[in-house]
């Protein structure tokens, strides 16, 4: 092997086009011969290109509908054969095999045949075969073969060649081979887990794959590499977000900027504006309002301090009344399902602040994994889209919930389960007056949220805490009647709670002394 190796004959198959003519035309400029198969070669041929069938030179037609042209020795001996080694070089010659010096496939379209809910026949017959066969054999000989699956290294090839003098260096063909394992192996990853869907049960491999849409500045603090990983699926949400301006989104950004989605997402449009305002990841006000300016300035009412640099996430467009309340405060991220010309302009203003617009609201009960890495391995589970409507509810004491009651109980559940564990929330008219996250102890978490509404009554000039009438969520058991107590001296009236204690008599027996309404969901909502 030597570092450059001279191009002079390229294998093109591709099902993405884009850019495929302007391509060609530059390797036939530069002398290169061109083969090609299908649709491939028709579209090379239209653009007055001079090109070989592959079924030319193997000696066999494209048969069973397409699923044989590529796989054949005289395709893949061509691929695999070492230049600068005899015996392979003879056979070669015994068989008559040329050799291929790049190989440019991108494959069937299997995840967006996926994507758009195809039948189960259709989605087969998009599971490449021959591609990934000539990716792998070109990859595995990149000491001399070159390989492209994105149409963004086109250029890159091209550049090459030109410094090169028609050769590319083992550098470029070493990246590009990392590259085309990659592709095929989130490829796999992609058929393997339509697969195990419709299998079901729990798969004995399973495997994960993504394409770099971003790299970060760095991770979670400035001492941590960090970069942002696509999956292709297209769910409305941060990665597929349009950015309309600000500085490039931080590993923190993304992360929040999520949750605070995922969290607004839960509440339908058509019921009326919402506001989630997030911080570290948990929310410190979350509202609905009769207008979206309303919902925000509720939302952010719950805790001003916190909400000072987080991230909005709005489930209507944004206007520029909302737009302005928003400036403010210094806000990192604004995340809402469209943007009207006049917020924008509002925003434009602030160079700082990073407007997001979405195609429309994530899906908050479409399945989905949740992956976490662990040492020496990786934690895998169902996507949280457990929901509970008003007849799940069962109310365990004497006193019946109000509608009003109910209406904030069901509020305050549907937040709970963003709150990172131990969750307490605090809910009065459909927003959020009190926030505890993340405690060891829930009566902590109890404490604290009831705090945090007491300091923002001493801000607002309130006679008393918006926790006076409030309802209160618990994303787990109360395994002590103590977090109830607290809860009750704080002002609450009604609880809403999974159940499932030993000791759930003793709570229940609490909030009957207190004269508190508690109802049970029968699920929980752990986050960690």
């Amino acid at each position: 092997m030597t570092d450059l190796a001279p191009l002079r004959r390229a294998l093109l198959s591709v099902s993405d086009k884009t850019g495929l003519v302007d391509f060609g035309k530059a390797l036939a400029a530069r002398g290169v011969e061109l083969l090609s198969t299908g649709g491939t070669a028709k579209a090379l041929r239209d653009a007055g290109l001079q090109v070989r069938d592959v079924a030319e030179v193997t000696g066999f037609p494209e048969m069973m509908d397409g699923r044989v042209k590529t796989l054949h020795p005289v395709v893949h001996g061509g691929l695999l054969a070492l230049r600068d080694n005899d015996d392979h070089v003879a056979a070669m010659e015994t068989h008559g095999i040329g050799p291929i010096d790049l190989v440019v496939v991108n494959l069937y379209p299997f995840e967006e045949t996926v994507a758009k809910g195809a039948a189960y026949a259709e989605v087969i017959e998009n599971i490449d075969i021959g591609g990934p066969a000539m990716i792998r054999s070109a990859a595995k000989n990149h000491g001399f073969v070159t390989v492209v699956v994105d149409v963004e290294d086109y250029d890159a090839v091209l550049a090459e060649l030109d410094a090169q003098d028609g050769q590319t260096g083992y550098a470029l063909r070493q990246r590009l081979a990392q590259t085309a394992y990659a592709r095929t192996a989130a490829y796999d990853t992609a058929v393997s887990t339509w697969m195990a869907a419709q299998v079901g049960g729990t798969p004995r491999r399973r495997t994960f794959g993504g394409t770099l849409a971003q790299t970060l500045r760095y991770g979670e603090n400035p001492h941590q590499a960090a970069a942002f990983y696509t999956d292709g699926d297209g769910t409305p949400g941060v990665a597929t977000a349009r950015q309309h301006q600000g500085k490039e989104l931080s590993y923190n950004n993304i992360n929040d900027t999520d949750a605070a989605f995922e969290l607004v997402s839960a509440f339908d449009p058509a019921e009326g504006p919402a506001c989630a305002i997030i911080k570290h990841a948990n929310p410190c006000g979350v509202a609905r309002g009769a207008t979206l300016t309303e919902a925000y300035t509720r939302a952010f009412d719950c805790d001003r301090t916190s909400a000072f640099g987080g991230i909005i996430a709005l489930n209507q467009p944004l206007d520029a009344a909302t737009a302005e309340e928003i400036t403010g405060i210094f806000t990192e991220v604004v995340i809402a399902p469209g943007a009207d010309q006049g917020a924008m302009d509002i925003f434009s203003q602030k160079k700082n602040l990073r407007l997001l617009t979405t195609s429309g609201l994530a899906d908050p009960r479409a399945a989905g994994l949740a992956v976490r890495q662990v040492s020496g391995g990786y934690l895998v589970q169902d996507k949280d889209v457990g929901h509970v409507g008003l007849d799940d509810l069962k109310v365990v004491t004497k006193r019946q919930p109000s509608e009003q009651e109910m209406a904030d109980l069901l509020f305050a559940w549907t937040v709970a389960k963003h709150v990172k564990s131990n969750a307490i929330i605090y809910v009065k008219d459909g927003a959020t007056v009190g926030v505890g996250a993340g405690q060891m102890s829930r009566v902590d978490s109890t404490r604290i949220a009831a705090r945090k509404a007491e300091d923002m009554a001493e801000a607002m000039g309130l006679p008393a805490p918006l926790t006076q009438g409030s309802v209160v969520a618990s994303d787990a058991f109360f395994p002590f009647a103590d977090g109830l107590i607290t809860a009750a001296e704080a002002g609450a009236t009604a609880l809403i709670q999974p159940g499932g204690s030993m000791r759930d008599d003793e709570v229940i027996a609490a909030a009957d002394d207190a004269g508190i309404a508690m109802v049970f969901t029968g699920m929980r909502h752990f986050r960690h």
